[in-house]
């Protein structure tokens, strides 16, 4: 059967699916929506299971893939929570110190999808640390709808200061050559673009469809940022106009890419929202941002 796609589906069922995914209704209200729109055979409860992750098919590098080293590693969280856990993963054979990469995922903690984002970054060759923030409530859960449900319980700002001290971790981590970049997808996009604010010593940020930061703490930024917007996105791109004149003031040096006609998550190659075209050339520009900000000195 052929891989579905977002133009198999309703402009207003991916909206549907959108606030579903991102808390603003329920499944209840999704399926009684999405009913309107189920046509040929498609059930509501279809179009869902037909929009949600499908990680094998997806993943592109093994987890036991010889090229890289991958492990557990816990680091002591500020929050008093005792031991914070991310997926750390580093190439196998490096020819001296790499650079160092944060992966912030998305609003359902450390899923499949994230831990292959990190291999996928490690065989570019960089020591990368993912963090689970769900890790005060057993981690992820191996169900997106119950990751979902359990990330809305999250403090958020004992989650952004677990990643700050994860970015802070990885500085010093051995092996690398004291350059971190960030990379965030969704909520981790804008934890992206709140940690650029927060913490001057990050070198490269990239954020995918992340929403903006408190605008008065943008003259802050002092990392280079490239930034991925949806064309299709009308609740992050709304955040946009705002954020680029504070940025513009602040003299932030940063490159914004819009891709026109694809949806939020567009990179997500788990789901039909995901655009190979787009996704292809965001990730050929972001390897070459880190590779340029993340090089020793």
């Amino acid at each position: 059967m052929p891989r579905l796609t977002a133009a198999d589906f309703d402009p207003a069922v991916l909206r549907l699916f959108d606030q579903y995914v991102h808390g603003a209704i329920s499944r209840r209200g999704f399926l009684d929506g999405a009913g309107r729109y189920a046509a040929g055979g498609m059930t509501a409860a279809g179009l869902l299971a037909a929009l949600a992750p499908d990680f094998a098919s997806a993943r592109q590098v093994d987890p036991t893939d010889p090229r890289l080293v991958a492990s557990t590693l816990a680091f002591d969280s500020p929050q008093g929570y005792g031991k914070a856990s991310g997926y750390l993963v580093r190439p196998a054979r490096a020819a001296g110190d790499v650079g160092a990469v944060l992966v912030v995922h998305e609003n359902r903690g450390l899923n499949p999808h994230i831990e292959d984002i990190a291999r996928r970054l490690a065989l570019a060759g960089y020591l990368v640390l993912a963090p689970d923030a769900l890790f005060t409530l057993g981690g992820y859960p191996g169900d997106e709808d119950k990751a979902r449900e359990l990330f809305a319980k999250l403090d958020q700002a004992k989650v952004q200061a677990d990643f700050l001290a994860a970015a802070r971790l990885l500085k010093t981590q051995a092996g690398t050559n004291g350059r971190v970049g960030a990379v965030g997808f969704c909520f981790g996009g804008g934890l992206v673009n709140w940690l650029a604010t927060q913490w001057p010593d990050l070198n490269a940020g990239v954020p995918f469809y992340g929403i903006a930061p408190r605008l008065d703490d943008v003259p802050r930024i002092r990392a280079p940022l490239m930034l991925h917007f949806a064309g299709n996105d009308p609740r992050v791109d709304a955040t946009w106009p705002t954020y680029e004149a504070a940025l513009k003031a602040a003299g932030a040096k940063y490159e914004a890419f819009f891709y026109p006609g694809v949806e939020h998550g567009f990179n997500n190659d788990t789901t039909p929202r995901y655009d190979a075209r787009a996704a292809a050339l965001a990730w050929q520009r972001t390897l070459a941002f880190l590779a340029q900000n993340l090089r020793a000195a």
